[in-house]
């Protein structure tokens, strides 16, 4: 018999399932929270969770929201649930379950009038972001994309806005109207520079309209950078089953998620914040060290992982990292390529940040599988890889391992792994991206000249050379030869 998650049953847990260690009746809001999705509650939500469980910022409670009529599904789960969420941290060698109580209320997704009147209230002091990268409207070179149909919707219409940043804007000017001085826009995506990002964005869109509000918005409202790290995987009926069989609890959207978790923020917060230093977020003056460090060697080191996984029928993350081939591939690039391109970071052992990168995707209990890792690579590669290989040439450091990824990564986007499995379609660009890595398999240049990618790296004859011989071997030898030739030869 399981115990159904909800306010009434918190008394009632199991005794391996932690309660919200505090009375959330004496919770009050501080917080208005745009995408309400695993990452947030397994990492923004977590650090509120246990703050407010040691009697601090009873204040900064969350208050959640969407823009989307597909986060209504979400919503409605936790409702019945009471906004509570159970959150399962995982080791190789031991679980933990807790019941997390921060958020308070969630607003009903895309009702823009209710969601602009909540944050034009006075108690609303921070406004923060999970709408991952899509939700920033950003162009090939990552810049503010004023055509964009929904922004140019909500220039048109600023009075009924559909996007977070035409509700911020209305907030903002109902708040100034009334004397109320503005909310801190937090930006919790894993996107580099986020705060500036989000800053281009709502003043990009509010000059659309308003130009003069635009100015006011950038002279008077503060967008802290931060770098925000946790893998978290989506929720399936498998950890709705490990949860019941493991635990004794039933919770219709429950959040796995690994046990290791890092938030760095700039202190700028002007109608203060959570003293989220006390439960491990660190406040330092500059984020980018730490921000450059997780996007070359965590997100890069996912890349390098992930397509080699992908031609090799790999299934799960922990399972290539158990390939022995695919390790040292890892461990190669990493020591000999993307660390001497990785700048010192404040308080860091850079070689012992790798170790634990390789730690952390070693967890077998995370369930995080190749093809989330090998997703999206139209974007990911220009920020996870791109600028590692492009300072590696400028710098006159090792770049071999790097051409083999970028050769990878081509050879994954032929659509089929090396056993003759089809791929299924996994890049928002895929119909794209398939007839020129088919076409690179004779001409491989040909990969190299999608300008919004490589821009002018097609033309540096060392690149060009390495990344032909690697992805000819690919399609001659196969991926474990090939990568036997990097690891050994390099």
């Amino acid at each position: 018999m399981t115990v159904p998650l909800s306010q009434a049953t918190l008394t009632t847990l199991p005794e391996s399932v932690a309660a919200p260690g505090y009375d959330r009746a004496a919770l009050t809001p501080g917080i208005l929270h745009f995408g309400v999705g695993n990452f947030h509650r397994a990492h923004q939500a977590m650090y509120l969770d246990r703050l407010f469980a040691q009697g601090q910022s009873l204040d900064w409670a969350l208050v959640g929201a969407g823009v989307f009529e597909g986060e209504k599904k979400g919503r409605a789960v936790l409702q019945a649930q009471d906004w509570l969420t159970t959150l399962v941290e995982q080791e190789a060698d031991h679980s933990t379950a807790r019941v997390l109580g921060s958020m308070i209320d969630y607003l009903e997704p895309a009702d823009a009038p209710a969601i602009i009147a909540r944050m034009a209230q006075a108690d609303i002091r921070i406004v923060s972001l999970t709408i991952t990268e899509g939700g920033y409207f950003l162009d090939a070179q990552d810049r503010f994309d004023p055509t964009h149909p929904a922004i140019v919707a909500d220039a048109a219409s600023p009075e009924a806005p559909k996007t977070a940043f035409g509700m911020m804007i209305a907030a903002l000017k109902a708040r100034r109207a009334a004397g109320i001085p503005p909310f801190t826009v937090m930006c919790c995506d894993n996107i580099p520079h986020n705060g500036v990002v989000t800053k281009n964005a709502l003043c990009g869109l509010a000059r659309l309209s308003d130009p003069a509000f635009a100015d006011w918005i950038a002279d008077n409202v503060a967008f802290p950078n931060a770098m925000v790290d946790r893998i978290t995987p989506a929720t399936g009926d498998r950890e709705r089953a490990i949860l019941a069989q493991d635990f004794g609890v039933t919770d219709g959207w429950p959040v796995f998620c690994e046990g290791f978790t890092q938030w760095v923020l700039e202190d700028n917060f002007p109608l203060g914040r959570p003293k989220l230093e006390a439960v491990g977020a660190q406040f330092v003056d500059d984020v980018a060290p730490f921000e450059l460090m997780k996007l070359r060697i965590l997100n890069g080191g996912h890349a390098v992982i992930a397509y080699p996984a992908g031609l090799m029928d790999i299934h799960f993350v922990h399972e290539a990292m158990e390939h022995p081939l695919i390790r040292a591939f890892l461990r190669k690039i990493e020591e000999t390529e993307i660390m001497p391109q990785v700048p010192p970071v404040p308080d860091t052992d850079l070689p012992a940040y790798v170790a634990l990168i390789e730690r952390r995707f070693s967890n077998p209990k995370i369930g995080d599988t190749v093809r989330r890792l090998c997703l999206d690579g139209s974007n990911r590669q220009p920020k996870f890889i791109i600028p590692t290989l492009r300072d590696a040439l400028k710098n006159g450091g090792a770049y071999s391992g790097l051409a083999l990824e970028c050769a990878l990564w081509a050879r994954y986007c032929a659509g089929v792994t090396d056993t003759g499995v089809p791929i299924d379609p996994n890049d928002p660009n895929w119909d794209r991206l398939v007839p020129v890595a088919q076409q690179a398999r004779r001409r491989p240049q040909a990969w190299l000249e999608q300008d919004a990618i490589y821009g002018d790296l097609a033309g540096h004859a060392g690149f060009a050379a390495q990344f032909a011989h690697w992805l000819h071997m690919l399609w001659q030898d196969g991926t474990a030869k090939t990568l036997i030739r990097y690891v050994e030869t390099g």
